[in-house]
């Protein structure tokens, strides 16, 4: 019997991901789902999942979770500009409890890319090797979710907005990603491995809007805006400006290559092509 803990499980990623290890058969009871509120994991508990609470800040309840632990899913925090701390003390959990591997979702090419949000990736990287924990680093590309979840505005006013030029991305869906994680953390021999992971098949915004009007049968198009314009926009629409500047800038890397990926590491771990663009459109305007 392995245990496998799964952190952010209440998450949209960490919930695919736990989906994903039952599919490939691992018994729910072997699964342990940290989480922060248990009342939003009342669903996993019922399926049979070890639900335990706790938070990254605290140590008491890292090792609390982790006894017993064999194998680590270790999917990154969302509190950007605190996840170097958070993370540090997880892996310190960790090797207190003597985890075999752990497997980090992290960013493409985090060692070298020109996101702003690979530094705390960098950094999770880098504190995952001076623990000399076995470790394999799922190095994910953008999620498409990122650009479907905006559907119904970007149909509303016919235009996708953004900074990324005619830079291509190999987005992907979350259930990709989450299934590739499963793949990784129950397969043998992982430790090590590096995959970069992004979908078979990449592209510009402007392709992405060509797919939306063609999925659609509405017209969109795509507007590329400077980077304090496309900042300001997202403010102008609801968002905070701190997260407004994450996902300008965001752009901004994607443009210079930063989410690109050519590796066909993710259908390989998948068994299967990934998800295309078209489907996901599909699914997302049901």
């Amino acid at each position: 019997m392995t245990t496998i803990l799964v952190t952010g499980a209440t998450g949209q990623l960490g919930r695919l991901a736990i989906d994903s290890l039952v599919t490939r058969g691992v018994v729910p009871g072997d699964i342990v789902a940290f989480v922060r509120d248990a009342s939003k994991a009342s669903d996993l508990a019922e399926r049979g999942v070890d639900v335990r609470v706790g938070t990254f800040e605290d140590a008491a309840s890292l090792d609390a979770a982790f006894a017993g632990v064999d194998r680590l899913l270790f999917i990154s925090g969302s509190e950007v500009g605190q996840r170097v701390a958070q993370h540090q003390n997880v892996i310190d959990a960790a090797v207190r409890a003597g985890v075999e591997i752990v497997a980090y979702t992290s960013v493409v090419r985090a060692d070298s890319s020109p996101l702003g949000l690979a530094a705390e990736h960098k950094a999770t990287e880098e504190a995952l090797a001076e623990s000399g924990l076995p470790t394999v680093l799922l190095r994910n590309s953008w999620y498409l979710e990122n650009y479907t979840a905006q559907v119904p505005v970007q149909l509303e006013h016919g235009v996708v907005l953004g900074a990324a030029g005619e830079g291509r991305v190999s987005a992907a869906t979350r259930a990709d990603f989450a299934e590739a994680a499963a793949a990784a953390i129950i397969a043998d021999g992982q430790s090590g491995q590096v995959y970069e992971l992004g979908a078979d098949v990449a592209f510009t915004m402007s392709e992405y809007a060509a797919a939306l009007a063609a999925v659609a049968g509405s017209p969109v198009v795509y507007r590329d805006l400077a980077v304090a314009d496309y900042t300001a926009a997202l403010v102008d629409a609801g968002l905070p400006e701190g997260f407004a500047q994450v996902l300008a800038d965001s752009d901004d890397g994607l443009k210079q290559g930063g989410l690109l990926v050519e590796t066909g590491d993710l259908s390989r771990l998948l068994g299967r092509p990934t998800t295309s663009l078209p489907e996901a459109l599909k699914s997302a305007l049901v």
